[in-house]
């Protein structure tokens, strides 16, 4: 699922947190809380996104956009096209649990891209809060790998989605972060870890999650002068052997124009070397390197 942000267990729950048959007027109210944040996004109204985005999301949304140095609330409006439209989708499952919901969508879901779009999923999830529905996050489904579970929700056989947990309002309502400062350096941590999953933590706010990846995410709140910490955990995933090669960067990226991203840390591992389970070490920002970073 590709976020527009797999263990299976069972559990004896309360009864306040069993999932709930969704009551029949739900799937109107999700589909009228999108269109409400939707709207805030083609009008760049900032009020009406607050009015219409959980509040976890809107801290979080503020602290990625103040980490990369773009202006709050503006740079929420700034995308290459809108959020994709609801019209000609059909919506082939409801979840709710406790204050938590989720809908998913089915037909050809339209990102603005050149290019017919095709047949895929479209998973919406929300959070009720003082009895309104609010938008919390958007998932894409494509299906393009799972052409089998494409003909089946042709032909309206929906186990995929009543079956697959991603799919399941998960009764967590996640608590709102911290406000995190404003950067003055724009920092990305990379991992390359197949096989295994990492946490890292960055400084005091930014902590992140990498499982058999190759990618890098911003730090929030950015690289400050000075001394900055960092700690990881490393644990191997169903599957790896344990030897696979391994590596954590940091990058400090520059404002200045042709210059290229700064390695401010790196811990490697070669394929069949010997791997740090855990580590809290730090990097350093100098003078000469913020210079670099910064317009002057």
């Amino acid at each position: 699922m590709t976020r527009f942000l797999i263990y299976l267990a069972v559990f004896t729950l309360p009864a306040a947190s069993m999932a709930q048959a969704p009551s029949p007027a739900l799937g109107k109210s999700l589909v009228a809380s999108y269109q409400a944040w939707r709207t805030s996004i083609v009008r760049k109204d900032a009020s009406a996104w607050k009015r219409a985005t959980a509040a976890h999301r809107q801290v979080e949304v503020r602290n990625r956009l103040v980490s990369e140095k773009r202006p709050f609330p503006q740079a929420v409006f700034s995308l290459p096209a809108p959020p994709p439209g609801l019209d000609g989708l059909k919506i082939i499952h409801l979840s709710q649990r406790g204050a938590t919901a989720k809908a998913a969508f089915f037909g050809k879901v339209n990102f603005g891209v050149e290019g017919e779009p095709t047949d895929n999923i479209l998973v919406l999830s929300f959070i009720n809060t003082n009895g309104t529905w609010l938008y919390d996050r958007a998932d894409f489904v494509n299906l393009a790998a799972l052409p089998e579970v494409r003909k089946e929700l042709t032909a309206g056989d929906l186990k995929y989605v009543e079956e697959t947990p991603e799919f399941q309002a998960t009764g967590v309502v996640p608590p709102s972060p911290p406000m995190v400062p404003a950067a003055k350096y724009i920092a990305k941590v990379y991992v390359f870890c197949p096989g295994r999953e990492v946490q890292v933590q960055i400084n005091q706010f930014s902590r992140h999650r990498f499982a058999n990846a190759k990618e890098a995410e911003v730090i929030l709140g950015g690289a400050k002068d000075g001394a900055n910490s960092i700690a990881y955990t490393v644990k191997g995933l169903e599957g790896g052997t344990g030897k696979e090669a391994f590596t954590i960067r940091v990058y400090l990226m520059s404002e200045i124009e042709g210059t290229k991203p700064i390695k401010a840390f790196e811990y490697q591992v070669e394929e069949g070397g010997i791997l740090k389970p855990f580590a809290s070490t730090s990097f350093t920002v100098d003078p000469a390197t913020g210079a670099k970073l910064l317009r002057r």
